[in-house]
């Protein structure tokens, strides 16, 4: 009787066996045959466009986020550059203008056209610059003695444009005034150097020619003998 039921219980326990092997190859090919299946279904992310203006605060990106194209961005450079260049070149016509027109040439020749008679006979009092930015046109060069400016006037009777030009022979001499007029609105041409040069020994530097020995002892201690 015992020998029966071991005979038994290990024929159950077998079967047993035999069923869990069988159901667990079946699972392990099922799922082999599922993964090639599902790869097939699998779909890659679409790419997402840039942000726009106004879509608000971006708090994420996307690492396959559309990138910016390259030919917006060129024609940006290429409507911002002029504009760039435009300005420099504006810029510096003013710094160049603003040195004429502080230098002490364009002073002296405005005080002289002030207290010349043909030019208060003409202009009228109060001889000022016509616009508020003057533009000073033409050479000042002290440097190379070329010195040939124009510039717009006014008084309270009529206005005009005042030349002034003016050169130094040499590199040691003085300078000489070739032209100083008043050309009016209604086109007369006023010559003010007939009644005289004015700015006689006040443009230009000092004749070092004549001081060469003063000038070798200045700002020196001489010894006694």
């Amino acid at each position: 009787m015992l020998s029966r039921l071991a005979q038994q219980r290990a024929g159950a326990q077998a079967a047993l066996l035999r069923r869990k092997i069988l159901s667990t190859a079946r699972g392990t090919g099922s799922a082999l045959t599922a993964r090639p299946q599902q790869q097939q279904f699998v779909q890659r992310r679409a790419l997402v466009s840039a942000p726009k203006p106004g879509d608000g605060p971006l708090t994420e990106r996307r690492p396959d986020r559309e990138l910016p194209s390259i030919e917006s961005t060129t024609f940006r450079w290429s409507r911002t550059l002029p504009t760039f260049a435009a300005l420099i070149a504006l810029a510096s016509v003013a710094i160049f203008n603003y040195q004429k027109l502080s230098s002490p040439i364009v002073s002296a020749t405005l005080y002289a056209l002030r207290t010349s008679d043909k030019g208060r006979a003409h202009l009228g009092d109060e001889i000022y610059f016509a616009q508020q930015i003057p533009w000073i046109s033409g050479e000042m060069n002290q440097l190379r003695g070329r010195i040939n400016i124009s510039f717009r006037v006014k008084g309270t009777r009529a206005g005009g444009v005042m030349r002034f030009a003016s050169y130094r022979p040499t590199a040691r001499g003085m300078f000489e005034t070739t032209e100083w007029s008043l050309t009016t609105d209604d086109g007369k041409v006023i010559d003010l150097l007939e009644d005289g040069d004015p700015f006689k020994g006040v443009v230009g530097g000092v004749d070092l020619d004549e001081d060469d020995g003063e000038a070798t002892t200045r700002g020196f201690r001489q010894v006694k003998k």
